[in-house]
């Protein structure tokens, strides 16, 4: 009897033994990509520009290139279920630079303005900064699925001057402004970009003058407007 329950309870202890033994099992791991069904695109731009002065007085010309540079960011507000169209508010800096013949100088009087022969001097620029409160209305070509589309983007831009300055250069000479009061502070335009994916046209024109009316060079009023062409990039 002895003998018969100790092979009962070693039968027992191996079988409880061997459950314990867990079968391996190979599970597939997928990886899911989610979707952004309500995303919103270009909400970081950076724009570069070749600066053309328009409505110039006679004589006038600007000398090498004219450049500008600007940066800000985008609020995008889809207006349709597609999120195709949008409309969008922002808030920027742009940096513009002019090479011209048209040199401001301080005298007891105030700034006067003259048109000077490029061959008498090495150096005469104006520069602008300023602030830039864009808004546009949006199409594109957008999904879900890729950030590669076609846009065109359209708008109305004020911009607020924020600095401005001009230095003219000479062998005998160096005269800087800083911050002259005859620019307009207040500027404004519309503007128009378009284009495919990393690549876009971009183009502002300012519809007021840089320089208040009452600014003169050799008896014509400096009626300065300003057409700014060149590329735009815009970043999620």
């Amino acid at each position: 009897m002895r003998l018969f329950f100790k092979v009962f309870f070693l039968f027992c202890f191996a079988k409880s033994f061997s459950q314990e033994a867990i079968p391996t099992v190979a599970i597939d791991t997928v990886f899911y990509t989610k979707i952004d069904s309500l995303y919103r695109e270009d909400q970081f731009y950076i724009g570069l520009t070749y600066n053309q002065l328009m409505n110039s007085p006679r004589g006038f010309s600007q000398e090498g290139i004219s450049t500008g540079i600007s940066a800000g960011f985008l609020r995008d507000m889809p207006i349709n279920k597609k999120r195709t169209m949008a409309v969008a508010l922002g808030l920027g800096l742009s940096y513009n630079k002019y090479h011209t013949d048209l040199v401001a100088s301080e005298t007891p009087e105030g700034i006067v303005y003259g048109i000077v022969d490029p061959s008498t001097f090495s150096r005469n620029k104006m520069e602008q900064v300023f602030v830039d409160v864009p808004i546009e209305f949006r199409w594109r070509n957008s999904t879900p699925e890729s950030h590669k589309f076609w846009r065109v983007y359209a708008g109305f831009k004020v911009r607020y001057l924020a600095l401005g300055k001009t230095k003219y250069v000479a062998s005998d000479e160096t005269q800087t402004i800083i911050n002259n009061e005859d620019f307009n502070k207040f500027q404004y335009g519309p503007f128009l970009s378009f284009g495919y994916n990393t690549w876009n046209f971009h183009a502002y024109y300012g519809m007021n003058s840089l320089y208040k009316s009452a600014r003169t060079v050799d008896g014509e009023s400096i009626d300065f407007t300003t057409l700014n062409i060149g590329l735009m990039f815009y970043i999620l």
